[in-house]
């Protein structure tokens, strides 16, 4: 199998980043008549592992109290989205390795490189890269950097490592082994739609995804609420300064089992924070600026096309919730919010999955 890896490679050569309720039915006491009793509908049992989220009217994008709100989470807007079930946790190394092997799937990071067809999606004229760096891996952060010189350089703090895939997340001499609870990384998004197809799920909406991490509320900032002084209590995120050091107040330097922090208010966990998490809509700076926000959007799909003026040759797709490596003074990205874009070829040791599931699905698998 060829694998495209254009996305990663484009990042060492030409640096640019991989990211930049329920209805209250009210009585009419004055009539005297009977009144038929509403029905309120039941919840469905969820299948093992996932967690029902209740359709609702929320407020999807930047909150108007949101101080890390960037242009591409404006404006904020009014979305229904139907309920679902989600995964309450990331898709685990030990779940991934189950399809493997069912399956005998090869992920994008294991396969051979192309470079015939890389460089269909780099800029014109692009150098081919040495045959060393032509190897099946992907990009994992750089734990030694000491200092930076200008923190737009993302090249600074990410390398490309050969050998690196989910079987081996920090290099070939690494190992997964004793972390079957930690999320699988380094997939790409072709990787997770394999999965999905397995295991009869697909991914979330950006919309779904929004919906899914506000919980029981509707206009928060954090998936826990508005506090940003509970953030190391509820999410692995980086503390001290970035990239440089990580004081680990969070009880984790790097990334961290499933289920280490408390569940949103309806049992999800890792909303926030621990790896980013692919979503199935094209990445647009451009896509809330052009909604009609006169009215409620219902299950919005997101973009027609993607775009991205600082990474225009890859197709993207939006990811959400922030990782380990998020801090303040760098991408603030553990904002329900937040949203970078990643190709589809591109995998790293900080970005997983989790899937999602409706009534419908699971029905016509019976």
């Amino acid at each position: 199998m060829k694998r495209p890896f254009a996305q990663n490679i484009a990042l060492l050569l030409i640096l640019t980043a991989i990211f930049s309720c329920k209805n209250e039915v009210k009585q009419d006491t004055t009539k005297t008549d009977k009144i038929n009793p509403v029905e309120t509908p039941a919840i469905p049992d969820a299948p093992e592992g996932m967690v029902w989220v209740e359709k609702k009217t929320f407020l999807q994008g930047a909150k108007d109290t949101d101080q890390y709100a960037m242009p591409r989470e404006k404006p904020a807007h009014k979305v229904t989205v139907d309920g679902f079930f989600m995964d309450a946790t990331v898709v685990t190394n030990r779940q991934f390795k189950a399809f493997v092997e069912a399956t005998n799937y090869v992920t994008i990071a294991e396969r051979e490189i192309d470079w015939e067809d890389m460089k269909k999606e780099l800029p014109p004229n692009t150098p081919k890269p040495h045959d060393s760096i032509l190897q099946p891996g992907s990009l994992i952060f750089n734990k030694d950097v000491n200092a930076v010189v200008n923190m737009q350089n993302y090249g600074q703090w990410w390398t490309w490592k050969t050998g690196a895939n989910w079987r081996h997340p920090d290099g070939p001499q690494s190992t997964i082994e004793g972390k079957d609870d930690y999320p699988v990384v380094h997939v790409a998004y072709q990787d997770a739609l394999a999965y999905c197809e397995w295991a009869n799920r697909r991914l979330p909406t950006e919309a779904e995804w929004e919906s899914a991490a506000q919980g029981n509320n509707t206009n928060t900032i954090f998936t826990w609420g508005n506090d940003a002084a509970k953030l190391d209590a509820n999410a692995n995120t980086w503390q001290g300064v970035f990239p440089t050091k990580n004081e680990s107040q969070d009880g984790f330097e790097f990334i961290s089992p499933v289920k280490s922090y408390p569940p949103n208010s309806i049992g999800l966990y890792d909303m926030a924070g621990n790896v980013w998490e692919i979503t199935s809509d094209f990445f647009n700076v451009n896509y809330y600026s052009e909604l009609d926000t006169s009215k409620p959007i219902v299950n919005p799909k997101g973009a027609e096309k993607h775009f991205n003026p600082n990474n225009p040759y890859q197709v993207e797709h939006v990811m959400k919730g922030g990782s380990f490596l998020c801090h303040a003074s760098y991408c603030a990205s553990f904002r329900i919010s937040a949203k970078m874009g990643v190709s589809v070829d591109s995998g790293s040791d900080h970005m997983g999955f989790r899937t999602v599931a409706t009534p419908e699905m699971l029905a016509s698998k019976e």
